[in-house]
């Protein structure tokens, strides 16, 4: 009966918001009340997983996302993001716009969402595509699946962010582990977008001229400037895990240690990212920090994702005082699904409903109290959970995303192409990047 009433919320999640239009938050929270109530759960544990979920769960991340999301805004409104695209375009080489755009894509996407990452770039994509006598529907799907792969699979994007929290894992190593499997699936994205949805001609019509675009980068800072926002907070918090992970005798508690596990903490290391975020304005205006600036504006969109992240712990959270887990492990003894159980329950839920960063937050809820029956214990396995599930929130991106729309009216695709180009381009790499899961799980 439990796991009739777990499909059937499930269900409840994917039929608000994708028939019916719920607000996400609304959803998750409906599908916890409709699972507590009718699994008999008594009213002073409802309250309880109700306090413990949200609050706990932001408790964790919710500092992480904001911080983060700051930082992707002054680099949208200062023109950071087209300097980093301006060193990738000189590195790789303007006649490999694919390969180019992917990476560009692959970057720009760690602090800035996918859809936003998309429709900034999308002018320099034109006009690189229109130079090169290229197919916007290849460069385009090139782009967004760069953009995707880092959105889905490394923090401090705030779905990866999300799960780890909800699954108790280690920011650092699923950072480690995001950025090599999401790179394995960036060769595998520019092959596709060169070798099949290039081949599918659409011109670009570039909206920006190139003076225009150069005046852009003109303006912006230096491309130091512009990558220290990111790198240096992915550095400090890889840095900490790695030192926590190889050396074993962390109870000796040396100064150093110490300090790197403080500046490596990621609420530390986003500050620091934020504080040099702020330095990237040529002529700093104090207006970017009211509540009418960039940072008013950027904390106001956070707020949809922390309501949707706090919500979702709600609903792990009651899953897991339900004792779901204990049936789960007595179904699940004799069924050997591994590692490929979170990825196709996300799949699942991404396809239903079309929210990436929901399909992250409800599938890592639901496997929380699965992690013991399933054999979960080590801070690896815990990570490798989290990307086996961020695989899965990139499969497939169709008309139910906001995503699939956006790179299809930006670029001129009429539906049927943008199922065939860029929703099979998902289905694609989010595959390739479970298989690669998948045998990394067979050594650890």
């Amino acid at each position: 009966m439990i796991l009739i009433l777990l499909l059937l919320s499930v269900a409840l999640i994917v039929v608000l918001t994708a028939k019916l239009n719920v607000h996400p938050f609304l959803a998750l929270l409906c599908a916890s009340f409709f699972f507590a109530l009718f699994s008999g759960m008594p009213f002073d544990t409802i309250l309880t997983s109700i306090e413990e979920g949200f609050g706990g769960t932001l408790g964790k991340i919710g500092l992480v996302i904001l911080l983060g999301v700051i930082i992707g805004a002054f680099l949208e409104n200062t023109g950071g993001a087209y300097k980093m695209a301006e060193v990738v375009l000189r590195i790789i080489g303007r006649k490999r716009v694919h390969a180019a755009m992917a990476i560009i894509g692959y970057i720009v996407s760690i602090p800035v969402f996918a859809d936003s990452g998309f429709i900034i770039l999308n002018p320099l994509n034109k006009s690189l595509s229109k130079k090169a006598k290229l197919s916007v529907a290849g460069t385009g799907v090139a782009l967004i699946l760069g953009l995707m792969l880092t959105h889905v699979l490394v923090p401090p994007t705030p779905g990866p962010i999300a799960a780890a929290g909800i699954l108790g894992a280690d920011i650092g190593l699923v950072m480690v582990l995001g950025v090599l499997v999401s790179a394995a699936g960036l060769v595998v994205a520019i092959i596709y977008s060169k070798r099949v949805a290039g081949k599918v001609y659409i011109d670009p019509n570039p909206e920006f001229s190139d003076a225009e675009i150069e005046d852009k980068i003109q303006k912006a800072p230096s491309a130091f400037k512009s990558f220290l926002p990111i790198l240096v907070p992915i550095l400090l918090i890889v840095g900490k895990s790695v030192v926590e992970f190889t050396i074993l005798e962390e109870g000796e508690g040396s100064w150093w240690m110490d300090i790197i596990a403080f500046i490596g903490s990621p609420v530390i290391a986003l500050i620091i990212g934020m504080l040099l975020a702020f330095l990237l304005p040529k002529k700093f205006d104090k207006a970017v920090l009211t509540e009418s600036g960039w940072v008013g504006k950027a904390l106001l969109s956070a707020s949809t994702i922390l309501l949707i992240t706090g919500a979702g712990g709600i609903f792990g959270k009651i899953l897991q005082n339900s004792g779901i887990g204990t049936i789960m492990a007595d179904m699940l003894a004799g069924v050997s699904l591994g590692i490929w159980l979170p990825f196709i329950l996300t799949a699942a839920i991404k396809t239903a409903q079309g929210s990436s960063t929901v399909a992250l937050i409800t599938a890592a809820s639901i496997m929380a109290p699965l992690m013991a029956s399933m054999g979960i214990e080590t801070e690896l396995q815990k990570a490798l959970l989290v990307i086996a599930i961020g695989a899965g929130a990139m499969v497939v991106s169709h008309a139910n995303d906001s995503g699939f729309w956006v790179v299809t009216q930006l670029t001129g695709m009429d539906t049927k192409t943008g199922y065939r180009l860029y929703t099979l381009g998902t289905l694609i790499v989010g595959v390739f990047c479970a298989f690669l899961v998948f045998l990394i799980s067979l050594f650890v």
